[in-house]
C-alpha cells in the first residue's frame, strides 16, 4: 500500500494488519481423524495407496507427469477446468517430507517464466490531479481479467511507483485499475493469496489448522494498493477501497467459482498509518508476531447470524 494520502513515519517499525468483519463466519466444527489435509484436500489411506501405486507402476515418470496423472485420477481441476498440477506437485512434496512416499529425482530445475519477467514501459500522463473527489466521479474500477486491455498499464504503474514494486501475481488473484470520469488512471489494487498463518486473524475466525487449509482460498490479501504519486485527492483512497470491495465478491465468484468471505491486508507502520482502511470500516486486528506488521481485515458480505451456518472440514 502506498500513495500520497498516507503520512509516512521514519521511526515506526511495526506493521499493521487490517481485516474485514466477515471473518467470524469462517468457523467450523468437526476434526479430521486418520487423514491429512493437504492443499485443501483430505488425504486418507486409500488416496495414499493410489499415489504409491502410481509411483510403483511408473518409476520412469517425471514429477511433472506424476502430478498431472494424479490430477486426472482424482479429477482435480480448477473451476475453469484446468488441471491443478501445481497443487498436486506441492501435495506430493509434502507427502514425501512426511515420509509417506519417495519421489523420483528432479530431472531439471522447474521453469519459472515469471521469475525474470521484464515489463515494457507504458506511456501515461503524470500531470498533477488535485481536483475534489466529486469532480472525478464516477470512478471506473476495471477488473483486468475481464478487461485485459488495461493490464500492461496496470503492471507498469505498480512496477514503477509502488514501494514494493511488482513483477507478477501468483495463485488466485484479482487486479483492478481505477480511472476517473475522464479516463485518467488514479489507482491500482492487487488482491492475491491470503497469508498461510496469521495469529490475530485466525483467532478472529476461530478455525483450526485443518479448517484453515480447507477454507483459506475463501480469503484474499490486498497485497498492493497504489494511489499514483501525482494524485492528491482527499478521501480518494477510502472511497476506492469501498467501491472495489463492493464488487470484489462477485468478481471472485465469476473468475474462480467460489465464495469470498474475508479480505486482509498488512500495513507497514514504519511507512503508513492505514488511515484509509480504517475510514473504509476495516477492523484493526493488531500486530503480527513475525515481521511486526499491523493486520487489518474487512467483513463477510454474506455473513450468517451468530451461531448459524458454520464451515465444516
Amino acid at each position: 500500500m502506498t500513495g500520497g494520502w498516507l503520512p509516512q513515519r521514519e521511526q515506526a517499525k511495526n506493521i499493521s494488519i487490517f481485516l474485514l468483519d466477515s471473518a467470524r463466519a469462517l468457523t467450523q466444527s468437526a476434526a479430521v481423524q486418520n487423514t491429512l489435509v493437504l492443499q485443501g484436500r483430505s488425504i486418507g489411506a486409500a488416496h495414499l495407496q493410489q499415489v504409491q501405486h502410481l509411483l510403483e507402476s511408473h518409476p520412469e515418470w517425471s514429477r511433472y507427469r506424476l502430478s498431472r496423472e494424479l490430477c486426472l485420477l482424482w479429477n482435480w481441476r480448477a473451476p475453469n477446468g484446468q488441471l491443478k498440477d501445481m497443487a498436486a506437485r506441492t501435495l506430493l512434496l509434502k507427502l514425501e517430507q512426511r515420509g509417506h512416499i519417495c519421489l523420483p529425482q528432479k530431472r531439471r530445475p522447474s521453469p519459472n517464466r515469471m521469475l525474470h519477467k521484464e515489463l515494457d514501459p507504458v506511456a501515461h500522463d503524470s500531470q498533477l490531479i488535485n481536483d475534489p473527489l466529486a469532480q472525478l466521479r464516477p470512478l471506473e474500477a476495471m477488473e483486468l481479467s475481464q478487461c485485459p486491455e488495461g493490464l500492461a498499464l496496470y503492471e507498469w504503474l505498480l512496477h514503477q511507483y509502488h514501494y514494493l514494486s511488482y513483477a507478477s501475481a501468483v495463485g488466485l488473484n484479482l487486479k483492478y485499475l481505477v480511472r476517473d470520469c475522464r479516463g485518467r488512471p488514479l489507482s491500482c489494487l492487487l488482491f492475491g493469496s491470503a497469508a498461510w498463518k496469521c495469529e490475530v486473524r485466525d483467532q478472529l475466525i476461530g478455525w483450526n489448522c485443518a479448517q484453515r487449509q480447507v477454507h483459506l482460498q475463501q480469503l484474499t490479501n490486498n497485497s498492493r494498493f497504489l494511489i499514483l504519486p501525482w494524485v492528491r485527492v482527499p478521501q480518494l483512497a477510502s472511497h476506492i477501497l469501498s467501491r472495489v470491495l463492493g464488487r470484489l465478491p462477485q468478481d471472485w465468484q465469476i473468475k474462480y467459482a467460489r465464495p469470498l468471505r474475508l479480505v486482509e491486508t498488512f500495513v507497514d507502520t514504519s511507512r503508513f498509518e492505514g488511515v484509509c482502511y480504517r475510514a473504509a470500516n476495516w477492523l484493526d486486528l493488531g500486530q503480527t508476531t513475525g515481521r511486526k506488521q499491523q493486520v487489518l481485515a474487512s467483513h463477510n458480505w454474506n455473513r450468517p447470524p451468530n451461531g448459524a451456518k458454520r464451515f465444516k472440514t
